[in-house]
């Protein structure tokens, strides 16, 4: 049956490991090990918890009743009490003790921050392949001299590998961020309704200290540090706007890249892969359109924007919480991780299975460098004695004459020739190819691509290295 709508970012782009994250399977089966954990530490610290429940609790993690879940969730208005009763129909002796002294947001809550940590544990590996790819690139062209832009209109020359440390920077950045995301989150804990425990402070006949330590056993058994120090009945949802708008950096970066990359495949230098029986268009067969790094951009749009959803949700939540945050986090923080995972493995396809055409970059070069090269000749004139003042007009002249037979006529640039034509100058060929040396005009380029590398990249990789190997695998 098709009948139902179903996520493109499950059915098209996202990955195995990240859709499994953030499945129901996963979501439901943590839900259970929140509820034995908060069993296991209330049992240590004196309440009347059996073994035998807790055995009973542990065996039945991963069978989950689905069916049961929806009639009692369509019956009682409310998806963990629906999913207590579930879980206690298959853990009878169990059934009293499952969720004792917690409210929803103790399996609801802490079940996000897990999937969160656990889905940014994945979007830093595959970041740092990423980073892999890249870097192999930019080594690979680090001395490929490359027509740079300002304005999209021809600048001094750059190299290919040079350029690519401009996506590379963003991707550090982006992995600091991750990492900063990763190490700084924490549990909701077990604080009860309202952020106070007075639930568990009841439970423990006033032993504050048993409360304390209640909720850190929970967190080492979940295998966080701690919680965090005060909360309402929910964390801030200021976690879940620092963690998109993590999400978002990532997007911003890759949305840049996958423009630069299309714009130099419209001029020829760069096609992405393309398989053997690839359709470009299904009425140009000809057309080869980069139509990888075009989903880079849609998806990170998508992602950018998505940032405002917990921005807003953070914004708008009434003293110790509103429902209204639920149905909207349902959406916004699972498919923000399942798009930035699609990028990823995007962007990794098309920087290491893409093609460069240097005798394409080599002329759009060629194109530009006469114009470039005005002022080495008049330098290098007026040092052979030349008059700075004729020269200089002497080039204008010839520049406006070449500009025209480009524009007009569609012609050649044909400046280099008109200067070696000109009396004025008195350059021979020789004289001329040498000012002309390609390398000459790339200033500190392909240095700065080998010490950004070796100073920035290669210690990231090194430190990575357990990370590093991951396939990506593009569907479409």
């Amino acid at each position: 049956m098709n009948d139902s709508y179903v996520s493109p970012l499950s059915t098209r782009y996202s990955s195995k490991e990240m859709k499994r994250i953030f499945s129901n399977d996963n979501k439901f089966s943590t839900w259970r090990k929140l509820w034995i954990a908060l069993a296991e530490s209330e049992k240590a610290l004196g309440l009347e918890i059996t073994d035998e429940q807790l055995e009973e609790m542990r065996a039945h993690i991963y069978d989950i009743d689905y069916e049961m879940a929806a009639a009692l969730e369509a019956e009682l208005r409310h998806d963990v009490m629906a999913h207590i009763h579930t879980y206690g129909a298959c853990c009878p002796s169990a059934k009293g003790i499952i969720h004792l002294g917690a409210t929803s947001c103790y399996v609801g809550d802490n079940t996000d921050i897990i999937q969160m940590r656990d889905g940014l544990l994945l979007i830093k590996k595959q970041l740092v392949n990423t980073i892999a790819s890249v870097a192999r690139f930019a080594e690979k062209y680090k001395a490929l001299p490359s027509l740079a832009y300002t304005h999209y209109q021809a600048a001094q020359p750059t190299t290919l590998g040079k350029r690519a440390t401009l996506w590379l920077q963003d991707l550090l950045s982006d992995l600091a961020q991750v990492e900063a995301q990763i190490s700084g989150l924490r549990l909701l804990g077990c604080k009860g309704t309202t952020g106070t425990a007075a639930s568990f402070l009841a439970l423990f006949d006033g032993d504050a200290d048993k409360v304390k330590r209640l909720e850190q056993m929970i967190c080492e058994k979940m295998g966080f540090p701690g919680a965090y120090a005060v909360s309402g009945q929910t964390y801030s949802r200021k976690v879940d706007y620092n963690v998109l708008s993590v999400l978002g950096g990532i997007a911003q970066s890759a949305a840049k890249f996958s423009n630069d990359i299309r714009l130099l495949s419209h001029m020829k230098e760069f096609d992405e892969p393309f398989t053997s029986k690839q359709v470009g268009s299904s009425a140009m067969a000809y057309k080869r359109n980069p139509m990888r790094s075009e989903r880079i951009a849609s998806l990170a749009r998508y992602v950018m924007l998505d940032v405002m959803n917990p921005a807003i949700t953070a914004a708008s939540q009434w003293f110790e919480r509103t429902l209204d945050d639920s149905a909207n986090r349902r959406i916004s923080i699972p498919e923000a991780f399942l798009a930035v995972d699609a990028i990823l493995a995007l962007y990794t396809n098309v920087i290491s299975g893409g093609t460069v055409y240097p005798k394409m970059v080599e002329r759009h070069l060629n194109d530009e460098l006469p114009f470039m090269a005005t002022e080495n000749i008049l330098m290098y004139c007026v040092k052979k004695g030349g008059d700075r003042q004729v020269l200089h007009e002497a080039i204008r002249r010839c520049s406006l004459a070449a500009a025209q037979e480009v524009k007009a006529n569609g012609g050649d640039n044909d400046l280099l020739q008109r200067i070696l034509d000109d009396p004025d100058f008195d350059l021979t060929r020789e004289e001329l190819d040498s000012i002309l040396d390609v390398h000459s005009f790339t200033g500190l380029a392909v240095q700065q691509t080998e010490s950004y590398l070796t100073e920035y990249v290669d210690p990231v990789l090194e430190a990575n290295k357990s990370q590093l190997g991951m396939d990506v695998e593009i569907k479409v």
